[in-house]
């Protein structure tokens, strides 16, 4: 009988004895999250690909908007489809699994991209891109909730800067096809780059069905915990296996004796405060004016004094090599430092680089054939330098990984579409707010940093080095449930911030760690 959940048992390749102590294979790691990043890859596409279309004179004659709030809800609307598509990962990634959820949003984005491709109305591309965001928003979730399940936890910033490597890759290839095809003389060129896309969808999608296996945690939480310390084995090796699933058995155990892991859960105390934690820093990743830079690169640069439209396009193409270049340094650095530190240090450089912004703005304004205004140039790229440092990776890591494993799909669905909200607002009242104050706009990013920067610093809580399991302990969670539900909480599984992370950096003390997840086990689990 057909089913969309992933049925097939998870065995020792063949030739492997079951028994045999096996090393942890980091390739293997590496190459699954190298492989879903398609999913990534297609977000950061279709984030790069349409800038430049609805900036064309000739799409521009084709589709013929209204005005600038039509040209806004083409852009915008697609931010609808993503914000459905985030949302539905709380209703499929727990039945049918995070890979399968990613299969299914490929074969929606597919729908999508060809509805955009055969579009000759402003009323049917806009359906298109609503059908393709809900594939967008679907994956954009999905990818780090997987990754983030797969990853031990002092690389887990590294497995999501390797993913958002590879969405900024979809930015540039994205910047680069359209400044290439803008030079044929069709004007059906933009089908094209958005006809691109279909290829890596469907690649994606047919490996998610068949070869990428299930998150280990999915797997225990359908007590399949075979299949479950298999892939863990296969990723961490099988001592790492053994503890990690005693630790994820019991973190499962207790969370269904104290919670069913409602809805109504996400929004209720002492789950409710991690909501609020990964829905607003999702909300800032966006309001803080990336995609409005991103968006409307073209439009920005006209207003800073740069009136010829290939230079224009080719600085625009810059900030995709930029995006790609500096999504490199979280790999190497990002699990060196706290997320927080990361966050302040990239919101104080995308503040500077805002003013930047304003300020060659105000001086095109008054100075429109004054060369310097091609400084302008510099200070998009500036913000991106900051931006993929922290906020890039920072709020994909932080997002994914503090909710407890039980509600980890529906917070990711929470908190993916309140990235989808702010990038909504932002693409559709960019092009009004824009043609109403010019570089008034980039005020107002400046002083939303300011905002960002004073939730980072007083509102989150430090996560770097935490298993995801040991999250409901760190936000008290663990301890709140505990103690509504009647059960009793041993101070055996409460360790000091610093202790812990200083634990991780060393390696940690497998023999006291196997010590204290029994203890853990018994107290919560049995009892």
């Amino acid at each position: 009988m057909f089913s969309f959940k992933q049925t097939k048992l998870i065995r020792p390749p063949p030739g492997i004895d079951p028994l045999e102590t096996r090393v942890a294979s980091t390739t293997y790691l590496y190459g699954l999250t190298a492989f879903v990043s398609l999913g990534a890859f297609l977000f950061g596409y279709d984030q790069g690909v349409m800038g430049v279309i609805v900036a064309d004179k000739r799409w521009l004659d084709l589709m013929q908007p209204a005005n600038s709030w039509v040209t806004g809800t083409v852009v915008s609307l697609y931010d609808i489809g993503c914000f459905i598509g985030a949302m539905s990962l709380g209703y499929m990634a727990d039945p049918i699994g995070r890979e399968r959820t990613l299969a299914v949003a490929c074969f929606v984005f597919i729908v999508g991209a060809i509805i955009q491709v055969t579009s000759y109305s402003i009323t049917q591309i806009t359906i298109g891109r609503v059908v393709l965001g809900y594939g967008v928003g679907a994956c954009a979730g999905g990818v780090p909730l997987y990754v983030a399940e797969l990853s031990p936890p002092n690389i887990r910033g590294r497995i999501v800067a390797i993913e958002q490597m590879i969405l900024c890759l979809g930015e540039l290839v994205a910047f680069w096809l359209n400044y290439g095809f803008n030079f044929l003389e069709t004007d059906d060129w933009w089908r094209i780059p958005l006809a691109i896309q279909i290829l890596p969808a469907a690649i994606l999608g047919v490996g998610c069905w068949l070869w990428i296996p299930p998150s280990p945690r999915w797997l225990a939480s359908q007590d399949r915990h075979e299949c479950a310390r298999e892939v863990l084995t296969r990723l961490h090796g099988s001592e790492a296996a053994k503890l990690e699933m005693q630790e994820i058995m019991a973190s499962i155990e207790f969370e269904h004796t104290v919670s069913e892991a409602t809805w109504k859960d996400m929004f209720t105390m002492p789950v409710l405060h991690v909501t609020i934690l990964g829905m607003s820093i999702q909300f800032f990743q966006q309001i803080t004016g990336t995609n409005s830079i991103l968006y409307y690169t073209p439009s920005l640069f006209e207003r800073g004094g740069i009136k010829d439209p290939h230079t224009a396009n080719l600085a625009t193409g810059g900030v995709g090599i930029v995006l790609f270049v500096f999504s490199w340094v979280p790999i190497f650095y990002f699990d060196r430092l706290g997320r927080k530190v990361w966050l302040q240090i990239g919101t104080v450089g995308m503040m500077g680089a805002m003013i930047g912004i304003t300020v060659l703005q105000w001086h095109a304004e008054h100075n429109p054939d004054d060369k310097a205004n091609y400084t302008i140039i510099m200070f998009p790229y500036l913000f991106y330098v900051f931006f993929n440092i922290s906020w890039g990776v920072g709020s994909w890591t932080y997002a994914a990984e503090i909710f407890p494993v039980s509600m980890r799909a529906k917070g990711n669905a929470l908190t993916t579409a309140s990235l989808w909200i702010a990038c909504y607002i932002v693409a559709q009242a960019s092009p009004p707010i824009a043609d109403a104050i010019g570089w008034g706009l980039y005020i107002i990013y400046t002083g939303i940093c300011v905002v960002a920067f004073f939730f980072v610093r007083y509102a989150l809580v430090e996560t770097r080095g935490r298993t995801l399991e040991e999250m409901s302990q760190l936000f008290g969670i663990e301890r709140q449930l505990a103690e509504r539900s009647g059960v009793k909480p041993s101070s055996t599984c409460e360790a000091s911030d610093d202790e812990h992370v200083e634990h991780i950096a060393r390696g940690p003390d497998e023999d006291a760690r196997e010590n204290k997840l029994g203890l853990c086990i018994g107290e919560y689990a049995f009892g």
